[in-house]
């Protein structure tokens, strides 16, 4: 939707089908005309019924829902185009279709809105878009702040907690929000990118359409094959909209095809539907999607320690929340105070306007001779019936002639205030404007000289929004970075102070005390720094860093530094985030007192393969078995995992054919390692305490049987141990437990360097060696000496010789 402001008002601007919303899709006809909107919808239901006739894809000229593609390289071939287009590009066609509504206007710039959960390279992706669609300024804002702008300056009510749900097409995000005396802050946001109307769809196709088709029509051959039931399912989900969204209004709604639109069955007979779906059988099959959003909101208030009842309004965002489904489910689980005042498929739209209005944009256009250059000061958003403007005269910008007396007039829009003619100079003067309440205060701007006469000036327009003052957008993630954990010998996630999840931005994260692992020389493009960003959702910290979101590497060689930095030397690492979400780094080397700047550039990624779901799945079930046989686990503990788990397993057939469901997959798979990886941290000293006794029972009963050398060692570890286990002092006990093992290499040191040189002897060609004749010469050695008079005093260098010609890369990144 297109919204601008027009005598203070947010307009929605009108389609070309005099409609409020456009269809995100587009189309390319043979002529290599760009439809976008309810044309190419038209287009789009027809593709896909032709592909039903051969049941191959064939040449594809339609798309549609690849938003949640955003920040992907998957290519979309149009051969009418005799080219691929990535989402961003077809999202740019978008663009261009809303700005060409604007018939008497040129936009340069905007605020464009994108899901609260949307990640960086997303957000990156959706500002390329931008560009791409001529939009020489664009600021990104969260759906939910923008819907509880509009919300806010239209409600009486300037104080309390509110919900926003907004269940998109593609998306979902949920944002709690505390108002107080009018003034908005979100405190916290959850969301699942994958989650939204398009669910909805093929849940009727799946579970009401497809079963339909079975009793009527031999279908199995098309339904084993993955290709022709993905065909298929994109048929059939125009009518399963059709259906969601007519099934709003009414308890039963008529289903029917066009004659001769689909292609045959596996017995040649024509396939055609002709059927009637009622709310309730409709209620079964959305209602366990429409609990996933749900469920999502309970955590969210459960982690802010607020139930139900304590909520003053449950907003509503998106189409699907038309649903009297999902409205009676909201009701029952979350609270009665559902508000419907507001169009959720337009409230976001209005509220990126209201936005747009308090936002400084630095201005392009040349001003004509004579014009008054003005510093105009004031805040954008109030909750005062007045608001003070500050207003002088800049003197060195103004172009021609300078009146010898300068005067400002500030009059509303509606005409219903003006503040006279107030002189200015450089040191400026105070206007107090009267505002009218809960809406958006424009005032225009004439400037006079000592005649009267009217002269040119800029700015030309005030503009203040009474009613509400919006905080700053917050973070949904935490940033951070993986980093090499030397304790528990671990690459984590390590979030940046100042940049935790639900921090008002922009922000900066600074993070002190860090190593470098290798030295960095000057000129050696080989010597590396590689600081991977990652996002971390909620209790990330201390995680492992591949179950986050990687953004990119930040990459520091020795070409980047002017002098040698020796391995162990100490850096700081600071990310800035500005308004939209993006970054920038700063790496300071303490010992030369340098800052190294990177911008982070967030390209497209590639999509996963089904390879690597596959493994990823494997990868989760034996951590769940893992963990369920950790000390101290109970099965309740990782009840939520498992189910998560099962629901992958059940979707992963569909899912994986094609590209926002494997990456939903992906998603799903992260959330439950991390889950997990909760529960092992809760379980943490369980685990530690057990592997502390195992450990040190292990070196006792070494010590006795290689005759009690370091028997006051041991009985001091013993010590430490028994206090430590009785102290449960996690932190101290790692460290321990690393000091008990290298205490248990010493006292069985010749037994442990035997069985390294004949492990190397005897799987010599599984490593990668430097020069594998002098390691062969040297295990060769070894062997002799094992089978004559095995002794520290030889084997000890010769072993050490040995590691050394082991080619393994050292780590690259920072330790902590």
């Amino acid at each position: 939707a297109l919204c601008k402001m027009e005598n203070g008002d947010p307009t929605i601007k009108k389609t070309d089908t005099l409609k409020d919303t456009l269809p995100s899709c587009v189309s390319f006809t043979r002529k290599k005309i760009v439809k976008v909107g309810d044309s190419a919808y038209n287009d789009l239901r027809q593709d896909k019924a032709r592909a039903t006739k051969r049941w191959t894809k064939g040449d594809e000229n339609v798309f549609i829902e690849f938003k949640r593609e955003m920040g992907l390289d998957t290519p979309h071939e149009s051969r009418n185009m005799e080219r691929s287009y990535s989402a961003e590009e077809l999202s740019a066609e978008v663009l261009k279709s809303l700005k060409s509504l604007l018939t008497d206007d040129s936009m340069n710039a905007c605020v464009i809105t994108v899901p609260a959960k949307f990640k960086t390279d997303q957000i990156a992706a959706t500002k390329r878009a931008a560009t791409l669609a001529g939009i020489a300024h664009c600021e990104l804002l969260q759906e939910p702040i923008a819907a509880s702008m509009a919300y806010g300056l239209s409600d009486e009510k300037k104080d309390g907690i509110w919900l926003v749900f907004d269940f998109g097409g593609g998306t979902f995000d949920a944002a709690l929000v505390k108002v107080e005396d009018g003034i908005m802050q979100v405190k916290d946001t959850e969301g699942d990118n994958y989650l939204g109307g398009k669910n909805l769809d093929y849940a009727i196709v799946d579970d009401i359409i497809i079963p339909y088709l079975q009793q009527n029509y031999v279908i199995g051959s098309i339904l084993n094959n993955d290709a022709k039931r993905q065909i298929l399912r994109e048929a059939m989900k125009f009518y399963a909209e059709q259906a969601k969204i007519q099934l709003t209004f009414r308890e039963r709604c008529d289903i029917t095809s066009q004659l001769d639109e689909f292609g045959e069955d596996d017995a040649g007979t024509e396939i055609e539907l002709d059927m009637v779906i009622t709310q309730d059988e409709l209620s079964m099959v959305v209602s366990p999607i429409y609990q996933r959003a749900i469920d999502i909101c309970k955590q969210l208030l459960s982690r802010n320690h607020i139930s139900g009842d304590d909520l003053d309004s449950l907003i509503l965002v998106g189409g699907p929340t038309l649903s009297p489904i999902l409205r009676e489910q909201l009701k029952l689980q979350i609270t009665e105070r559902v508000d419907t005042r507001v169009d959720p498929m337009t409230v976001v739209a209005r509220g990126a306007a209201l936005y747009a209005s308090t936002i400084d944009y630095e201005a392009t256009e040349e001003m004509e001779s004579g014009t008054i250059a003005l510093d105009l000061s004031y805040e954008s958003n109030s909750v005062e019936t007045t608001e003070l403007v500050t207003a002088k005269l800049l003197l060195e910008e103004c172009t021609g002639r300078v009146p010898l007396k300068v005067f400002v007039e500030l009059t509303r829009a509606d005409r219903g205030w003006s503040s006279g003619k107030v002189e200015i100079d450089e040191v400026g003067d105070i206007i107090e404007c009267q505002l009218l309440t809960g809406k958006a205060n424009v005032f225009t701007v004439t400037a006079y000289d000592e005649t009267g006469a009217a002269v040119p000036c800029f700015p030309r327009e005030v503009n203040i929004m009474q009613g509400i003052v919006v905080g700053s957008a917050v973070l949904p993630y935490n940033i951070g970075f993986e980093a090499h954990d030397i304790n528990r010998n671990k690459d984590v996630f390590v979030p940046l102070k100042g940049l935790e999840k639900n921090q008002p931005i922009p922000a900066i994260g600074v993070k002190n005390g860090l190593k470098i692992p290798a030295m960095l020389r000057p000129g050696m493009s080989t010597d590396r720094l590689v600081i991977p960003i990652y996002l971390g959702e909620h209790n990330s910290e201390g995680t492992n860093a591949i179950y986050n979101d990687h953004v990119t590497d930040i990459i520091i060689t020795g070409d980047d530094v002017p002098v040698q930095i020796a391995a162990n030397s100490d850096i700081d690492i600071t990310v800035k985030v500005d308004r939209s979400q993006m970054m920038t780094v700063e790496v300071t080397f303490l010992v030369i007192g340098e800052t190294i700047d990177k911008d982070i550039d967030v390209r497209q990624r590639p999509g996963v393969s089904e390879e690597e779901l596959t493994a990823r799945l494997e990868e989760a079930r034996k951590k769940l078995t893992d963990t369920l046989y950790m000390p101290g686990v109970e099965e309740g503990e990782v009840h939520d995992a498992q189910q998560l788990l099962s629901d992958i397993q059940k979707r992963f057939s569909g899912e994986k054919n094609t590209e926002d469901g494997k990456m939903h997959l992906l998603a799903d798979l992260r959330r439950v390692f991390q889950r997990l990886e909760v529960v092992e941290k809760a379980h943490e000293w369980d685990s530690l305490e057990t592997e502390l006794t195992g450990w040190m029972e292990s070196l006792e009963e070494a010590n006795a049987t290689h005759g009690s050398k370091y028997s006051v060692h041991v009985a001091d570890l013993r010590r430490r141990t028994d206090l430590v286990v009785r102290r449960k002092d996690t932190a101290t006990g790692r460290q321990l437990l690393n000091d008990i093992k290298s205490a248990y290499f010493e006292v069985t040191r010749l037994w442990q360097l035997t069985r390294i040189i004949i492990k190397y002897h005897d799987n010599f060609n599984d490593y990668k060696w430097t020069d594998a004749t002098r390691a062969r010469g040297l295990l060769s050695r070894g062997m002799s000496i094992i089978n004559s008079n095995p002794n520290v005093a030889e084997l000890d260098p010769l072993t050490a010789s040995v590691q050394g010609l082991l080619n393994a890369a050292d780590s690259e990144k920072p330790i902590i």
